[in-house]
């Protein structure tokens, strides 16, 4: 999956810190940086393009707490790493997910833990 970006190597950083996945042979200042997924492929590979986002992703991200985080959790940490709220999908009976923006405006989705779904 490649993600378009202004400065790949600072989004693939945030994304490394947010998913827990390592980047791969890159330096600052790279106009192509791979962050890789630690199961194997598919990995993700952030690209510098001239041209900023205008308008909603047609393809994002769904994340999952992970060692037992729960959805609100997730939305906490992710919010103090940076992460911008966008729309709250939550509803009173705890289905539901939260949409926020990575540092580039890149929407994402937080999901229910598998723990959450089958509780």
């Amino acid at each position: 999956m490649t993600v378009d970006s202004a400065r790949p190597y600072e989004l693939a950083q945030w994304w490394s810190e947010a998913l827990g996945w390592p980047l791969v042979d890159s330096e600052p200042g790279d106009d192509e940086v791979m962050l890789g997924r630690p199961d194997g492929p598919p990995h993700v590979l952030f690209i510098q393009v001239p041209e900023g986002k205008t308008i909603k992703n047609r393809l994002h991200f769904d994340v999952t707490g992970t060692d037992g985080a729960t959805r609100d959790q997730e939305v906490e940490r992710l919010l103090a790493l940076g992460a911008k709220p966008y729309e709250d999908h939550r509803n009173p009976d705890g289905t539901g997910w939260v949409t926020l923006h990575d540092p580039e405006g890149n929407e994402f989705c937080i999901c229910r833990s598998a723990a959450e779904r089958n509780a």
